[in-house]
């Protein structure tokens, strides 16, 4: 029975990946990637030399009856994303979902963990993490609102992402919404050589990210006490 293997890779520093991740990258048969340029950088870097094939957010429904057809003439394939775990806020996940669905449900998939940025920046945060809950990206426009009033009105550790072109009206946001004396961490960079993490309320942390537009480059995770 052929595998597909959903692989974590590294979300900034290429030093962030496991041996078994390497090795079952240099024995599959084809890799599945979000954008074949960033996945060359990191298969460039351990000498993989492997073919690629694109599977993004709007991939038409013929590249995942070419997926599952390779599956079934007995290829092994891995699944990555730009950066950590496949299926995390990600468009991996609904190639997973179809892969374990009708006849596809007979292939066998198999996870080789690994680095996921919700997960790295809640371990940095200080605050509980027994029970958090995690809400992938804020929506752009509509429902924006009642996202930010159930992450206020959250009774555990909330964990979201955030892009660098938002950031600043997410934390306005906040600012709205949660109590002046209500502690959050947004993380920027994970990994990182400029990795950064911020500590203290959303006004505080707003003004300091207002103060260098350095520090409003990259990616975030934001967490909320």
């Amino acid at each position: 029975m052929s595998t597909f293997y959903v692989v974590s890779t590294p979300i900034g520093n290429l030093e962030d990946i496991t041996f078994r991740a390497l090795r079952i990258l240099k024995e599959v048969d084809l890799i599945v990637c979000e954008d074949t340029r960033q996945t060359l950088k990191l298969l460039n870097h351990y000498n993989i030399k492997k073919p690629l094939i694109s599977y993004f957010q709007h991939s038409k429904l013929s590249k995942v009856d070419y997926i599952i057809g390779r599956l079934h003439q007995g290829k092994n394939l891995a699944l990555v994303t730009d950066a950590g775990t496949p299926g995390i806020s990600d468009p991996g996940g609904i190639l997973v979902q179809k892969l374990t669905s009708g006849e596809a449900g007979k292939i066998k998939i198999e996870s080789i963990p690994g680095p996921n940025a919700a997960i790295a920046a809640l371990s940095v945060s200080g605050f509980p993490t027994d029970k958090f809950v995690f809400m992938g990206f804020p929506p752009h426009k509509k429902g924006r609102n009642k996202f930010f009033t159930e992450v206020a009105e959250a009774k555990h550790t909330v964990v979201f992402y955030e892009s660098t072109h938002r950031i600043l009206k997410t934390l306005n946001q906040l600012k709205e919404v949660l109590p002046a004396d209500r502690r959050i961490v947004v993380c920027r960079e994970l990994t990182k050589q400029f990795e950064s993490i911020y500590r203290g309320s959303a006004e505080e942390i707003l003004k300091i990210l207002e103060n260098d537009k350095n520090n409003l480059k990259g990616e975030f995770v934001v967490i909320i006490n």
